[in-house]
């Protein structure tokens, strides 16, 4: 095989979860030009359907599921109807994420919960779904955040806290799956992106952390990370598991 073939994803299916906007569309724009067809998973179906157009328009197959990460039933679902339509699970990119600034000290535990059942539960309950159907060479990219690994100066508790665990739960999905079951599991960390998350920053705040802590001064595209997300979902990454690749422009050596 050559080594741009690798990138291909031809006959493949994947399922991207948090689908509606941002990063979410990125991911599954870049899996359906490589080739795959692509199942959409979010709770706000109408902006899903922009996405499956999107899909669509370069020649692949798309499905939508409203679909909310936090109920394992819901995540089941998912699975199930991108099985009956689709005809397999090949990839699955773990996007769906909320975020909070809210003060340690003001947070309440409902507040809290939210984002960890969000963030980190929806993460292992479509693992979990995803890994009962998927043949060998199937892989999974759960999509952390450098937020899992330093902190930025907004008080993010909670979001932080799941994109750490992230981090742990790829590790040890990885050292389960892939020799076992030939699936691998792997992570992205995402720095700084235009997002509805970065568009809530208070003003001058996205600005200063970029001057400050990103050594390649900017903000990313969204492909860039798209791109970052396609190499671990293809055979490219063939021989990689269990890994955290920040895509940050250098945030996390500062």
């Amino acid at each position: 095989m050559a080594v741009l073939d690798r990138f291909r994803l031809d006959g493949k299916v994947a399922i991207v979860t948090g689908a509606s906007s941002g990063l979410g569309v990125a991911f599954a724009t870049a899996l359906a030009e490589a080739g795959a067809d692509v199942s959409l998973g979010a709770r706000r179906l109408d902006r899903l359907e922009e996405t499956r157009q999107v899909v669509e328009s370069l020649g692949r197959r798309a499905i939508t599921v409203a679909t909310d990460v936090a109920d394992p039933e819901q995540c089941g679902r998912l699975v199930e109807e991108t099985l009956d339509r689709l005809g397999r699970v090949d990839v699955l990119v773990n996007n769906a994420g909320v975020g909070t600034a809210v003060p340690a000290s003001r947070e309440t535990p409902a507040e809290f919960r939210q984002v960890l059942d969000v963030n980190l539960m929806g993460s292992y309950w479509m693992a979990q779904a995803c890994a009962r159907v998927m043949r060998p060479g199937s892989s999974i990219v759960n999509v952390g955040s450098v937020l899992g690994s330093t902190t930025a100066g907004l008080p993010q508790a909670a979001y932080c806290a799941s994109k750490a665990a992230i981090i742990g739960l790829t590790r040890d999905l990885a050292q389960q799956w892939t020799g076992r079951k030939g699936i691998r599991v792997n992570a992205v960390a995402p720095g700084f992106f235009p997002t509805e998350m970065t568009m809530a920053y208070p003003h001058g705040y996205l600005e200063a952390v970029v001057e400050q802590r990103v050594p390649a001064g900017r903000p990313g595209d969204l492909e860039e990370c798209a791109a970052a997300v396609l190499f671990l979902a293809s055979e490219a990454a063939s021989y990689v598991t269990g890994i955290l690749l920040p895509v940050d422009g250098g945030l996390l050596t500062t």
